[in-house]
């Protein structure tokens, strides 16, 4: 997998968020509120190729998580992100 190119991830008014890059972009409804789990991975994961273990990996050695909680919430965040174009 490989997250879609031209987003910034962005913190505005305490909100971490992932919008079009370039102002001419801008679309107002294309912004992507993520927390900050979600924006640990996105960090992480950006202009790589990857594999679902490989965000379970990174979620495990960065918090207190096992690794079936882990490759739920991996796999829930990876379906939400196909189904809205960010992979």
């Amino acid at each position: 997998m490989r997250l879609k190119e031209g987003y910034v991830l962005r913190t505005i008014c305490g909100e971490t968020i992932l919008s079009p890059e370039g102002l001419s972009k801008v679309d107002m409804s294309r912004i992507i509120s993520l927390n900050d789990t979600a924006a640990f991975l996105w960090k992480s994961l950006q202009d790589k190729d990857f594999t679902a273990q490989d965000a379970v990996d990174l979620l495990t050695g960065e918090y207190d998580v096992d690794e079936q909680t882990a490759a739920r919430d991996v796999d829930a965040l990876v379906a939400k992100w196909q189904e809205i174009g960010l992979i």
